[in-house]
């Protein structure tokens, strides 16, 4: 046997596969990213605890990568979607049975909710069948996907039919899983509403020393501004389509600049499949710049500490990770009318909410939070933010697994 497997044997496993995994992603990528670096240093922290999480990462070829003691990432060879984004997508029994086989584990996280649970759960059946199943609802497709998109096309009724078919399949999907893990209260009501198996709150977190006020750069903050101080400036460091507001955003523009008598600096960064209209849009005006995506934090920081607010247009997400890592940079927020950025925004009376997904009601949105008394909201942004933390959530989740 392995030297390294038979080490592993005695510890508690926890095996995690996720097909919104991507190397350009967004919040799952950053969830992940710091699952990791949780649990690589627990084997220092606490070697008496004896875990180890293993992360199956989609990717072009299959090999093991080690990181230390507590924590393995299994690469795993999968189809890559075509266009302007880097999923992969784990769809195979040959895919997850070798990984399942291999360690054995007591708890098995799914972050995805297409085919991969119903395979995982096949495969868990087969070669690991003590494992307890647990997913995450990163994503609120129900709604986002299909029952929104579905309205807005085909009519009301259309869309509210689709969402409970939708519903039907993610429980479905879900069959025999212990609990489905969710990181905002309205997801979590949902879940429960729509029978998903005993929904659990696991709030995020955010890393409050990487974002801070104090990663403001005055260099950047005059170069945005361009010699004009009162110009407005915003980051957009979304992914890029209409669900996270592009759309809203870009016609704004110009009623914008009308309003406020000045071209506002905007600067977007990332990708997605509205990136033509991004790039069109920075070659149309002089103060809309497209920086491409950033893989790194401290760039990510310095971005969000030097500008005048953040936009939190997305009314479906589960959580909002850049919500808050923008608020912990001291931004006051536009924020959807709901999901998590009516939560954070509310709750942190750190910005104003957006009455209708409308780019004439988005421009005066703005221009209201722009007047208000800013300095208090961005307080109030930075206080609330300082509310979650990465240690606690993984903690938290460490905790459910063992109770499972």
């Amino acid at each position: 046997m392995d030297a390294d497997i038979q080490g592993n044997e005695n510890k508690f496993t926890i095996v995690d596969f996720n097909n919104f995994w991507s190397p350009s992603g967004g919040g799952v990528r950053r969830y992940h990213l710091q699952k990791m670096a949780f649990y690589e240093g627990l084997a220092e922290r606490s070697p008496e605890e004896r875990i180890l999480s293993v992360f199956v990462m989609p990717d072009s070829k299959t090999f093991t990568e080690k990181k230390s003691e507590s924590l393995i990432i299994e690469h795993v060879e999968a189809f890559k979607f075509p266009g302007n984004w880097e999923y992969r997508f784990l769809w195979k029994l040959s895919q997850i049975e070798p990984v399942l086989a291999k360690y054995k584990p007591q708890v098995i996280e799914v972050g995805s909710p297409y085919i991969l649970p119903t395979v995982v759960r096949r495969a868990a059946r087969k070669v690991s069948p003590d494992s307890k199943l647990v997913g995450f609802w990163h994503a609120d497709f129900p709604v986002t996907y299909i029952g929104r998109p579905v309205a807005k096309k085909l009519g009301v009724s259309l869309g509210t039919f689709c969402r409970k078919e939708a519903f039907w399949y993610a429980r479905k999907e879900f069959k025999n899983f212990r609990c489905i893990q969710a990181s905002s209260r309205e997801a979590m009501a949902r879940l429960k509403k729509n029978g998903l198996p005993d929904p659990r709150w696991i709030p995020l977190g955010c890393d409050i020393q990487m974002f801070s006020p104090t990663k403001r750069d005055e260099a950047l903050v005059n170069e945005l501004k361009a010699g004009v101080p009162e110009r407005l400036t915003m980051f957009f460091p979304h992914r890029h389509c209409n669900e996270k507001g592009i759309d809203l955003l870009l016609g704004a523009y110009d009623i914008l600049t009308e309003m406020l008598g000045h071209e506002p600096a905007i600067v977007f960064a990332g990708t997605g499949p509205s990136l033509p209209l991004v790039e069109a849009a920075a070659s149309k005006y002089k103060h809309v710049r497209y920086i491409g995506f950033v893989n790194s934090i401290d760039e990510m920081a310095r971005y969000y500490a030097s500008v005048d607010m953040g936009l939190a247009l997305s009314g479906w997400e589960t959580f909002g990770l850049s919500i808050l890592e923008s608020m912990a940079s001291g931004n006051a927020q536009v924020g959807a009318a709901a999901g998590a950025a009516f939560e954070h925004v509310t709750e942190s009376k750190a910005g104003t909410i957006l009455k209708e997904r409308t780019s004439q009601a988005l421009a005066s949105a703005i221009v209201e939070l722009y007047h208000s008394d800013m300095q208090a909201m961005k307080q109030n942004a930075r206080q609330y933010a300082e509310k979650f933390s990465w240690n606690d959530c993984f903690q938290r989740q460490l905790n459910l697994y063992k109770e499972l």
